[in-house]
């Protein structure tokens, strides 16, 4: 086990290996990230839920970013990061055993509490691993090598829900058609029992997985990198000051609760807006894969053109101005035209993390896991977001709640790659 320290003053060693290691990492970020959404369809089968109550599991699964991420921050002053992406696996592993048998006895609140502990994993996990590749190298090439840890995600994302609806969501429409029809009764238990046990071998397989990875973490010669000296407060003409001092963090804080926000609202919410047309389910639950394959393509995008051709900055102003257009779009149109262009939103989105994240966390010196945990707090936001459209279309047609909670965000996301993210950088 290697014990090799990255500093700003100790030479560098290939990067390759760091990479690949933290790329298997993101991917298995992405497939339990994004399996919510083809998740919310199931949910609201098996334990018979309406749509306010089924989005849920996105809420259940990304508050815990917001509880845990700053705790996960603490963690990895303590442990550093390796220890700490390891913890944040054995974590996950415990999450998806107890999602997958309280579903399995259909027990909706445990189940949620399966979907929070597979959140607080991925919270540290992501506390540690996105400043870790940020400062892996320059700082101002960070959105390439996150874009490159992107596609490991969204490749995994797309994957999640083709997966899930083979193994689960077989015959869904035939399932819920018979089960409406049957009365309240042991019989009808007996068959949503069976659908719900559906889900108990795969996340049992992806607990024992998990463990598996983190072992093979811990065995690794993956290095530790100290932030205070790869990302020092020099970079951005920072004198001595507390965590309230880099005013472009806490903006960044904003921007990404609202990026997260609308990347779920397009990758998990897309289900359900595709179900707003009377589409059928088994086809509304590969949607998100669309959504991913969109990103994906973002993704290729911005890795060739960041930093050669255009700026980090630069891009994320020229995204969120796609995602205002696209959204227009999906709103002046209908049907599978509609969801394209909702799906189109992963093009915009894509490398919005990738430059939100570096630009947020740029110059923090010693601060660095306290600022990544408080923008890793942001993820809150594909909590909530989604719950402002799930009420909101209560009330109003779903295509206008949809374009009512998204563009105001892109707008600000626009800002913030325009402005927000120098405020506070006194560096000539």
């Amino acid at each position: 086990m290697s014990s090799t320290t990255y500093t700003a003053d100790a030479p560098r060693t290939s990067t390759l290996l760091p990479m690949m290691i933290i790329g298997v990492l993101f991917f298995t970020m992405g497939f339990f990230t994004w399996l919510n959404g083809p998740l919310i369809s199931f949910v609201k089968v098996a334990f018979t839920l309406d749509d306010i109550n089924a989005f849920l599991v996105p809420f259940a699964f990304y508050v815990s970013y917001f509880v845990l991420a700053l705790p996960a921050g603490a963690v990895l002053k303590r442990t550093g990061m390796k220890k700490g992406m390891v913890l944040g696996l054995f974590i996950m592993a415990v999450g998806a055993a107890l999602f997958g048998e309280f579903v399995r006895i259909r027990i909706y609140p445990g189940a949620l509490t399966g979907l929070f502990v597979i959140g607080a994993g991925l919270s540290l996990l992501q506390t540690a691993a996105n400043p870790y590749i940020s400062i892996l190298g320059p700082i101002d090439s960070a959105a390439q090598r996150i874009a490159l840890m992107g596609i490991c995600n969204k490749v995994a994302g797309a994957l999640a829900p083709l997966a899930f609806g083979a193994l689960v969501m077989t015959g869904i429409d035939t399932f819920l058609g018979q089960v409406t029809k049957m009365p309240l009764g042991p019989s009808r238990d007996a068959l949503l029992n069976e659908f719900a046990s559906r889900v108990f071998l795969p996340y049992m397989t992806l607990a024992g997985l998990l463990v598996v990875m983190a072992i093979w973490i811990v065995l690794s010669s993956l290095p530790e990198i100290k932030p205070s000296g790869a990302n020092s407060e020099r970079s951005i003409g920072h004198a001595k000051g507390g965590i309230f001092s880099f005013p472009h963090l806490w903006l960044g804080v904003l921007c990404l609760f609202l990026y997260v926000g609308v990347e779920v609202m397009a990758g998990d919410a897309i289900n359900t807006y595709g179900q707003g047309f009377g589409l059928p389910l088994q086809v509304t639950s590969h949607f998100t894969t669309y959504t991913m394959a969109s990103m994906l393509a973002g993704y290729v995008l911005g890795t060739l053109l960041i930093p050669r051709f255009i700026s980090q900055q630069s891009y994320l102003a020229v995204s969120a101005v796609l995602g205002v257009l696209f959204a227009i779009a999906a709103y002046v149109t209908h049907g599978y035209v509609s969801v394209a262009f909702v799906a189109a939103l992963g093009l915009a989105n894509a490398m919005m993390w990738p430059a939100i994240f570096p630009l947020a966390i740029k110059g923090l010196g010693s601060h660095t896991e306290l600022g990544s945990a408080l923008l890793i707090m942001g993820i809150v936001g594909g909590a909530l977001l989604p719950q402002a459209f799930v009420h909101l279309k209560q009330h109003i047609d779903f295509q206008l709640a949809f374009l009512v909670v998204i563009v105001p965000c892109y707008l600000y996301i626009l800002y913030y790659g325009v402005r927000g993210h120098s405020v506070g950088n006194h560096a000539v």
